[in-house]
């Protein structure tokens, strides 16, 4: 595999502007540009200090290209974030068209394009919507904030063929643990096997897949996240690090089939409470 190419400062700087609101890469054009031209003042020649006239003079020279080249690219910033808003919009709107058609609305669209697509839906569900740019089946491909403040990871599976096994959900559970999430969400455009749906059940983790996704698109099945994911109370505390607590169903033993409350970062505590 070929090293991956560096990035320059521009791009850097592009990929920042193009990810923040179009309204706000705007902003900081304007004032980039207003406190670089301020700073664009041909420094006074003092033959009693040298180095202050060199000093003022690189300060001047950036100050005068700045003010022309940081606005362009956040401006130019701002453009790619209208027209990724564009596309995402689009994106939901063609499932809607094609799901009325009796036509698979994921087969035409890329992985990139599924995720562009999920993060919308998501936007228009009320998250604020956080995109990783880790590539193909990279990991966490969306992080979500609720109005409750709290976070939510998404992993996007755009499999044309083939159901998504128990070890993705596994381990996304673990990530989720990982990082003190409130939640997840994994959202395919095909289907989830048994053993992943078992494993899921009972846990703050939803699983999506098209039939779903198409549904709550069309406003005809809402996801569950009020019935899945705010059963991580915040109002019942781990007795064992204070942790929230989720419902669960016990498998096995005495208590097989009753409820309970479990800590959120089980298996690293293993701190539990009965269901009320």
């Amino acid at each position: 595999m070929g090293r991956r190419r560096k990035s320059t400062l521009v791009e850097d700087l592009f990929g920042i502007a193009s990810f923040l609101p179009w309204w706000l890469s705007i902003s900081m054009a304007i004032g980039f540009y207003f406190y670089l031209d301020s700073l664009a003042v041909m420094p006074v020649i003092d033959p009693k200090n040298p180095m202050a006239h060199v000093t003022g003079s690189l300060t001047y020279y950036f100050a005068y290209w700045g003010r022309y080249l940081l606005p362009a690219i956040f401006i130019s910033g701002a453009v790619a974030s209208l027209q990724a808003k564009a596309k995402r919009e689009k994106l939901l709107n063609n499932v809607r068209l094609d799901s009325a058609t009796q036509r698979d609305p994921f087969a035409a669209i890329s992985w990139r394009e599924f995720e562009m697509l999920v993060g919308q839906f998501f936007r228009e569900k009320g998250y604020k919507v956080s995109e990783t740019a880790q590539g193909a089946d990279g990991g966490i491909d969306l992080h979500l904030t609720g109005s409750d403040y709290k976070t939510y990871l998404v992993q996007c599976k755009h499999w044309k063929a083939g159901k998504v096994p128990v070890n993705v959900v596994r381990e996304l559970y673990g990530v989720m643990v990982a990082e003190h999430a409130a939640g997840a969400f994994v959202v395919t455009s095909g289907q989830f096997t048994d053993e992943a749906q078992t494993f899921a059940n009972g846990k703050n983790i939803q699983l999506v897949d098209g039939r779903l996704l198409v549904s709550s698109i069309q406003g005809r099945e809402a996801l569950q996240e009020r019935q899945v994911i705010s059963s991580v109370s915040s109002a019942i505390q781990c007795p064992v690090c204070n942790s929230d607590m989720v419902l669960r169903t016990a498998k096995k033993g005495p208590n097989a089939g009753n409820q309970f409350y479990g800590c959120i970062r089980y298996p690293s505590c293993r701190g539990t409470r009965e269901a009320i």
